[in-house]
């Protein structure tokens, strides 16, 4: 089979073997010898490379092998930065894996465009994930994100992804667990097993799946005379958190019969590796408890709700959530509230005669 490749030159020498050239597109008298043969797996960005005046090898970063100014030249230098920034300390892992999902979007579509592209592309690229719009917007934020990390570098002047509007109606996320459904998993789940461990860990420190992998006892700490669970939560941006360790929860960890460094362990005796990990398992305890479409972050918007319920004001979710905007914790007492200025309201009807 004869390949054929504008510029591409084969060319036989003396001692038998093939020798790949390209000429660079703009500039015939100058030719690239390729580090590679038609058949290497790096061939056609080593190739495309080369028709744009640059030479790579198959050992060079994503970033050196991308076309210079180009969209996938951008998204690999985003993404080393964060790898950096994970290494550092200074972002998480998941957020790092959740960002090359999004990278792997746009670069398959748009990898060779230019840096800066039309913001009608970014809504194209959008619509194309309508049928799954938190999805769609995830995407778009991911971009965005992008484009502002190079704005504040001086590798762009603009961010097209700006004010691109969001999608997703806003149906709430993951579905809050009711009484019952707490009733059903601890019956499908007793105490000392994993499972029980794990949703009484979720509902009585209302922590993030990220952080349940690695709470454990090195956490506790007294206050005040009280026993406390103290944590810096992992999402960038969160407050620390030090809520008292009520009896359901301090009886949870002590029934264990296997106990570590970290509260939750797997099958094998050791610490979740990833949220990931973790949030697969939970699923499946749900599901054998005929619980299907419940996830952990369910539990914790149970938590939110039942608090509020309770009559806690939306500051004092904040300090359990570990949030530090009062309108994050808001969608847990908006209704509640309104509810008893309503019936404060209609009370002041009550007296009039009719």
């Amino acid at each position: 089979m004869k390949i054929r490749f504008p510029g591409l030159l084969a060319e036989k020498l003396p001692s038998g073997a093939t020798r790949y050239r390209v000429r660079v597109e703009g500039d015939k008298t100058r030719r690239i010898p390729l580090s590679v043969a038609p058949d290497h797996p790096q061939f056609m960005e080593i190739y495309r490379a080369a028709r744009a005046g640059l030479v790579l090898t198959p050992e060079s970063s994503p970033e050196d092998r991308a076309i210079r100014y180009s969209i996938g030249w951008i998204a690999a230098k985003h993404l080393a930065a964060m790898e950096r920034d994970v290494e550092a300390g200074a972002t998480s892992p998941l957020t790092l894996k959740k960002r090359v999902g999004v990278m792997k979007v746009l670069t398959e579509r748009y990898a060779d465009y230019a840096m800066v592209m039309p913001q009608a592309k970014l809504i194209e690229l959008r619509d194309e994930f309508i049928a799954t719009p938190a999805r769609a917007d995830s995407i778009i934020e991911g971009i965005r994100s992008m484009y502002r990390w190079a704005c504040e570098r001086g590798l762009c002047e603009t961010n097209p992804a700006a004010g691109i509007a969001r999608i997703d109606t806003g149906r709430g996320g993951a579905l809050p667990w009711t009484a019952d459904d707490l009733r059903r998993f601890r019956a499908a789940h007793p105490a000392g097993t994993t499972p029980h461990l794990c949703l009484t860990l979720l509902m009585f420190t209302a922590c993030r799946i990220g952080d349940a992998i690695w709470l454990g006892p090195s956490n506790e700490t007294t206050v005040q005379g009280v026993k406390a669970l103290r944590w810096q939560p992992s999402k960038r941006g969160s407050a620390e958190v030090t809520i008292p360790m009520l009896p359901p929860l301090y009886r949870a960890t002590r029934a264990a019969p296997v106990r570590g460094k970290t509260y939750l362990l797997n099958a094998k005796g050791r610490a979740f590796s990833s949220p990931d990990s973790l949030g697969n398992m939970f699923r499946r305890w749900c599901i054998a408890a005929g619980l299907e479409g419940r996830s952990a972050h369910g539990v914790r918007k149970a938590a939110g709700h039942l608090l509020a319920q309770e009559g806690c004001s939306q500051y004092q979710i904040m300090t359990i959530h570990g949030h530090t905007q009062a309108q994050t914790s808001e969608i847990y007492t908006k209704g509640v509230e309104r509810w008893k200025m309503a019936q404060a309201a209609m009370a002041a009807l009550e007296g009039m005669e009719w």
